[in-house]
């Protein structure tokens, strides 16, 4: 490719070749090269053909499928420097590492991020503008700095990659106010290819990624989200006691036949630390890890799961992203997940080496009321108004540094956690910005505070239906008798034909052995957008013999009776 006065590439010299034959070739070469990748795991060769032609891509690719190979053989081919953006300092830390095991790539990456010197971050970018660095990982909040912004365009990076995409979107189940700025940042550096990746991606959040990120046209690229290897299970109890030794008895039946390690995700920090130390009374090698441990401790229990020095990590959701060990073999839920997206992307930790896993949930009904605390909590309106009046009051009194978190609790008496939500809010409806420090100021043009608290408290009543909706969605899957992996996928908009023969139900010969809907005797087959009368417009995610289940952008997730929707004329097709 070429690049005009602008930054914006033209079609011509495409270094990865002209045609589409002669990038493919490139494309294959380069894996072999780089990887010693003679075949590819599904999506990774459509995604990487996509970007190297220039074009806009969003790869849906499975945990453990690959995702930073597309990047790094695109990266090859590129024209110029390639920014990926990588929501967590350690994640950063681990990427920078695979590139430095490839020889040909040894030396070209570099990170940036609030963790390193003065100095360092200075080289980093000295790195990208004389060459030496081909990769640079960052945090979002560095492209809150307009120099960072500025050193970087001057570069001519010819791809932007987002890592971890699902973060920018409000549906998804791990935003990050931070990743909202991106849009922004790439039409600033002229629009280079943007190539957003995820493992976990259901159709809504699709489309908003791609809104969010200003994709322009893109290849939309989803590999599948089955995991056939991980063998889905579900035991229930009717009291506490009975389901806090169910966890332990099952963790250490697995430990003792001899697969390890494996991961327990406990709701609670108490949780995580009660279940550890019982492990360990019981001879097995476990350990807590949360986030309220010291950093120094936390890095330990990582190093010592990595090294094979542990039998089992019990953990909050805190050990999750950029912890990848192939060869874990159970992930075991004390209670259920705040969504099925996160208890997707939990259990597919397991197994990724190919060989049997077993994901597992002990559930008890009272659990979700856990969750649907955790999902409740709707601001008061005159608290969002007096936040955004704070800021609005600090701008007018020419305070250039902004207002930070801690100011606000000295000024409302109020607690952290509930201010840090409210400017979140206040930044989606565009009424605040957040710099890289978490101070606040007002945005450009931004509403008045009165309406500001109306639009960011009308947000939150949406997330908040959204959530809850999730919530009784990871209720359908512990409780069906059905085949799960047919529920589980069906969630994410995917139809798996027949029962899964992988899954405790299907173990026990509850699950419906005819395939499940494929739409062709229903006028509402997945993927279908519709409207109701009610709940407005909608995405078919999921159609059974008797229901239907709709992601509404309202509501969230609803399951309808086929016969009510027939005969009452509930859905009416939209488009």
């Amino acid at each position: 490719m070429t690049r005009t006065g602008t930054g914006q590439r033209t079609s011509t010299g495409n270094p990865a070749g002209r045609t589409a034959a002669a990038r493919t070739r490139r494309v294959r070469e380069t894996a072999r090269e780089l990887l010693g990748f003679e075949t590819f795991r599904p999506g990774q060769e459509r995604a990487m053909q996509s970007v190297v032609s220039g074009r806009d891509t969003l790869a849906v690719l499975p945990s453990g499928a690959g995702k930073s190979a597309v990047y790094q053989v695109a990266g090859r081919l590129a024209d110029g420097p390639v920014l990926v953006v990588s929501p967590l300092i350690a994640l950063q830390r681990d990427q920078v590492a695979r590139l430095e095991e490839v020889e040909v790539l040894a030396g070209s990456a570099a990170q940036l991020n609030s963790a390193l010197s003065a100095g360092d971050q200075r080289a980093a970018l000295e790195g990208l503008a004389d060459g030496t660095v081909r990769y640079l990982f960052l945090a979002p909040e560095q492209l809150a700095k307009p120099e960072v912004v500025e050193a970087v365009a001057a570069t001519e990076p010819a791809l932007f990659v987002v890592d971890e995409a699902h973060c920018v979107s409000a549906w998804g189940h791990d935003f990050r106010p931070d990743y909202l700025r991106l849009g922004a940042v790439v039409e600033q550096l002229g629009h280079p290819t943007v190539l957003a990746l995820t493992a976990t991606a259901a159709p809504p959040v699709r489309a908003e990624i791609v809104e969010r990120l200003g994709m322009r046209d893109p290849e939309v690229v989803v590999a599948g989200f089955d995991r056939p290897e991980i063998r889905l299970e579900v035991e229930q109890h009717a009291d506490a006691h009975t389901k806090h030794e169910a966890v332990l008895d099952r963790v250490l039946g697995e430990v003792g036949g001899g697969r390890v390690p494996g991961i327990v995700y406990s709701a609670t920090r108490k949780g995580t630390a009660e279940l550890a130390g019982e492990l360990g009374d019981r001879g097995l090698r476990a350990r807590a890890y949360h986030a309220g441990l010291k950093k120094s401790e936390r890095e330990d229990v990582q190093r010592a799961f990595m090294t094979d020095e542990l039998d089992v990590v019990v953990a909050t959701t805190a050990f999750g992203m950029g912890i990848d060990k192939p060869d874990t073999r159970f992930v075991v839920h004390a209670e259920p997940a705040d969504s099925l997206d996160s208890y997707y992307q939990e259990i597919g930790r397991a197994g990724r080496d190919g060989r049997p896993a077993l994901a597992l949930l002990v559930y008890r009904q009272e659990d979700l009321g856990v969750r649907k605390f955790f999902a409740a909590g709707i601001p008061p309106e005159e608290e969002l108004q007096q936040v955004a009046g704070l800021v609005a009051a600090a701008e007018a009194a020419g305070i250039e540094d902004g207002v930070d978190v801690k100011q606000l609790r000295e000024e409302t008496g109020r607690a952290a956690t509930p201010l840090a939500r409210d400017l979140n809010l206040l930044e989606q409806v565009s009424a605040v910005v957040l710099d890289e420090e978490g101070a606040a100021h007002p945005a450009e043009g931004a509403p008045d505070p009165g309406a500001a608290a109306a639009a960011a408290r009308e947000l939150a009543e949406h997330h908040e239906r959204v959530d809850q909706s999730r919530v009784e969605m990871m209720r359908g899957y512990a409780e069906t008798t059905d085949c799960r992996r047919q529920f589980l996928l069906g969630y994410f908009g995917e139809q798996l034909e027949h029962p899964c023969g992988n899954c405790d139900n299907c173990s026990a010969g509850l699950s419906q052995e005819q395939p499940v809907g494929d739409g062709a005797d229903t006028p509402f087959p997945p993927q279908t957008p519709v409207e109701h009368a009610e709940w407005g417009p909608g995405v078919v995610m999921r159609v059974e013999d008797d229901r239907v289940v709709v992601l509404f952008e309202e509501v969230g997730y609803k399951t309808l009776a086929l016969a009510a929707v027939t005969e009452n004329d509930l859905l009416t097709r939209r488009g």
